[in-house]
């Protein structure tokens, strides 16, 4: 029972990273835009939201916790905005192939981020801002030490784990339910027929992308901040942009599947850790998949 405790832990907070990048992506597809750039955007999410709390932690005479949370996440999510821009300008306006686009950015986010990551720390890797991390990283008080086993599993995350989940619900009703949500849609099926009946394609095009790349950009912040314990490594995310994408797929564009998809997706990932008895060369089999 204490290992699937454990594994239930630890595979919340790693779900919590692809389905930020998912629910982005979701939002960018449903106005027909594929962007395979999520990798990229992550990186660049995360790195700004690092760096922002780093250099104001470092520089501030009297470091204020709300202003450190505020400042990362304004940075992370104008960042990650203009990874939308830029794959918004190449595919929307200029025309540019989207899947050689998506990759390009990923292959730039990447860059960026690793450059500004060794320009800022000359190459360690360092507790990015304390009050920062103690601050992504806090409980719900109450809740999470007073219900036993309960607390454990649904109540000791940080509060992006829980606005995760919120932000899958709101999606889910924008989308469904709103008038705004419903020409979104309608442009990324039939751009022709939604721009006969008056919709602005590009328009949507250009915000979807970006607020998409916004929120993609959240789930890099939520992995350095809290699933790295505050810390910047150079080529630290691996492979979870991508499966934010599959995601995307798994969940069938809808952001309420890519909850339990997330979970699922992150329980299959470190599963290697919890099987009794696996030898060492299956677990590094596990962990290169």
């Amino acid at each position: 029972m204490s290992n699937l405790i454990a594994w239930i832990i630890r595979a919340i907070p790693f779900g919590t990273i692809i389905m930020y990048g998912a629910m982005g992506e979701i939002v960018t597809e449903k106005s027909g835009n594929l962007n395979l750039g999520v990798p990229g955007i992550m990186y660049l999410g995360g790195f700004a939201g690092f760096a922002s709390a780093f250099l104001y932690e470092n520089n501030a005479a009297n470091p204020n916790r709300f202003i450190c949370i505020l400042i990362s996440l304004v940075c992370a999510v104008l960042a990650s905005m203009l990874g939308g821009l830029i794959y918004s300008f190449l595919t929307i306006t200029l025309r540019a192939n989207q899947n050689v686009t998506g990759l390009a950015l990923t292959t730039f986010g990447m860059g960026v981020a690793n450059f500004f990551g060794v320009f800022i720390l000359n190459g360690k890797s360092y507790t990015a801002a304390p009050l920062a991390n103690s601050a992504y990283t806090a409980k719900i008080p109450l809740l999470s030490s007073k219900l036993g086993v309960v607390s454990e599993v649904l109540f000791s995350y940080g509060f992006l784990a829980y606005l995760a989940i919120v932000l899958a619900i709101v999606l889910s009703y924008f989308l469904n339910k709103t008038r705004v949500g419903l020409n979104l849609r309608a442009v990324g099926e039939n751009p022709a027929t939604a721009d006969a009946a008056g919709i602005n394609v590009t328009r949507y095009k250009y915000l979807a992308t970006c607020i998409g790349g916004g929120i993609s950009g959240l789930g890099g912040l939520y992995f350095v901040m809290e699933y790295s314990g505050g810390t910047w490594t150079n080529n630290g995310f691996g492979d979870r942009g991508w499966l934010a994408i599959a995601l995307v797929i798994f969940a069938l564009w809808k952001p309420v599947n890519a909850i339990w998809g997330s979970i699922l997706f992150g329980g299959l990932y470190i599963l290697y850790l919890y099987i009794p008895g696996l030898d060492r060369g299956a677990q590094e089999i596990f962990k290169a998949l």
